[in-house]
């Protein structure tokens, strides 16, 4: 990357969302090496995760009251704007359905929350106090780019660029590999220096699921947790 994610108009934060916090944990821990600790300095005393001290994510337990029970688990991903209210209408004006109207998070930004025109969430943040990632390049099993799979990826780079009236750098949008069995979901790329080692852990751990590919001259995988959470890992290019 030649600027950080992070930024308005790119992905900037994820949560995730998960019945199992603890069990979560402890498998992105061995497989990624990630740290999951209890933010003092938040009054709500929410878990933050970090790679190589920089913070990347937070935790949600689907247990609290606030979420509907048949909530499944998933990661949300953070979408940086100007204007949250402008960009929701813009959003829905081109063909997303709005789940959650703008509301203001604490001091820390204002944020709603949509599923998009091909049938995946996101989020729309606009930062107060808080602006997200701040990841220099090159930081291990950090945060590098966002994927969105699906069966009109042209329609979806369409939407994103018509809604925040800009280009994201950092995203990519691609035609699902074949019928899927789930509706499209944005997805987390994170570097690995040995894309074969981060998934014999997540052998180790119960990993629903593995995929590697090195179609791209590089080696490229998606990790699954038991849960069903993913990320894909991108690794260096081959000499």
């Amino acid at each position: 990357m030649t600027t950080r994610l992070g930024s308005v108009n790119e992905f900037c934060w994820m949560d995730l969302k998960t019945r199992d916090p603890s069990g979560t944990a402890d498998f992105f821990a061995r497989t990624l090496g990630w740290r999951f600790a209890v933010d003092e300095t938040d009054w709500r005393r929410a878990t933050k995760i970090t790679a190589g001290g920089c913070r990347i994510g937070g935790v949600s337990d689907l247990a609290d009251p606030v979420y509907p029970p048949d909530t499944p688990s998933h990661i949300a991903y953070y979408l940086a704007v100007d204007d949250v209210e402008r960009r929701t209408e813009a959003a829905v004006a081109n063909g997303a359905r709005l789940v959650v109207p703008p509301f203001d998070a604490g001091d820390q930004g204002r944020m709603a929350t949509l599923v998009d025109p091909v049938g995946a969430a996101f989020s729309l943040w606009e930062p107060h106090r808080f602006t997200g990632w701040d990841i220099p390049p090159g930081l291990a099993h950090a945060p590098t780019r966002m994927v969105l799979a699906c069966e009109e990826p042209e329609r979806a780079r369409h939407f994103y660029r018509a809604t925040t009236g800009a280009h994201l750098a950092h995203a990519d949008f691609v035609t699902a590999p074949g019928p899927s069995a789930s509706a499209p979901q944005w997805e987390l790329v994170v570097g690995a220096a040995d894309v074969d080692a981060v998934l014999a852990r997540g052998r180790a751990q119960g990993a629903g699921s593995v995929v590697r590919s090195d179609e791209t001259g590089r080696p490229v995988a998606r990790l699954r947790s038991t849960e069903g959470l993913t990320v894909r890992l991108l690794g260096a290019v081959r000499a």
